[in-house]
């Protein structure tokens, strides 16, 4: 009696048949659309996401949809590169950047003269818009008055889904559990009515931040000069020469003093030589 593969038996069990081809031919897509290089464990992931698109579609299979995204301007390439991206994110993560960004960074620019006080931050791959909004968060901490200051925090990313979830700036009971009770009453809109209450950043965090849709793999159409930027959680995605192609583009951005964040298990080590280490994943231009 023949005895299934593992592969085989998965395969049976499957709404959708899903090729090897089907496999190595999206997995090129996303490398060329946004950079990301899928390993052979990430396959389970793109079947699962890629699926729900499959029936929303009312597909029979992965042909399919290959298909469909090749097609001239096909619409489908934005909902294709928000299912595969992972969008994990809290509030004030990797808290260590945001210690130094209040006590090293903003507290010694609070008695700026008026004429010189322009500050500008950028989160890369902001997510639902937790980063982004931690960041102006701790600039109203340190800064107080800030009307007196012109600060603009650009926060980008390439999914448009997540993108729009971070301007209505509403959080579940879950996203603010961890926050200093403190900062929860003084940055946030309470809001009951459902089974649990729901938290609204308040004009004040909101007014300091922008969102843009931007594919790091595209021409940056930002001027600089940037006094911070936040690239966390997003290199660890691109091999290393898609990573030295991205810093070659970001550090004409900053100037020699300004500094560069980066997650806690990425590193510009044979990345960069336009970055020094000061810390824990945090690095100074030079």
């Amino acid at each position: 009696m023949a005895v299934a593969t593992p592969g085989e038996f998965t395969q049976r069990l499957r709404e959708f048949s899903f090729s090897d081809e089907d496999f190595e031919a999206l997995r090129r897509l996303v490398k060329e659309l946004i950079g990301i290089n899928l390993s052979d464990q990430k396959r389970e992931l793109v079947y699962g996401r890629l699926a729900r698109r499959l029936r929303a579609l009312n597909l029979r299979s992965f042909r399919e949809y290959r298909k469909l995204l090749a097609e001239p301007n096909s619409q489908e390439l934005v909902e294709f590169c928000n299912a595969i991206t992972t969008n994990f994110t809290s509030f004030f993560r990797e808290p260590h950047h945001f210690e130094y960004l209040h006590d090293a960074v903003l507290r010694p620019l609070a008695d700026m003269p008026p004429g010189a006080r322009r500050l500008r931050i950028w989160s890369a791959g902001c997510s639902s818009g937790e980063e982004p909004y931690s960041i102006a968060m701790t600039v109203l901490e340190a800064l107080g008055d800030v009307p007196a200051w012109d600060i603009r925090i650009l926060a980008t990313d390439v999914d448009s889904a997540v993108l729009e979830r971070a301007r209505r700036g509403v959080y579940g009971a879950d996203r603010v559990r961890n926050l200093d009770p403190r900062r929860l009453e003084r940055f946030f809109t309470e809001q009951r009515g459902g089974s649990e209450p729901t938290y609204t950043i308040r004009p004040e965090v909101a007014r300091l931040v922008v969102f843009r849709h931007l594919n790091l793999m595209h021409p940056l159409p930002m001027r600089g000069p940037l006094d911070v930027i936040f690239c966390r959680n997003v290199i660890i995605y691109f091999d290393r020469d898609t990573q030295r192609d991205l810093f070659a583009r970001i550090a004409p951005l900053q100037r020699p003093g300004h500094l560069l964040f980066l997650g806690h298990s990425e590193s510009l080590f044979k990345v960069s030589d336009d970055y020094e280490p000061i810390g824990r994943t945090m690095y100074r231009r030079i």
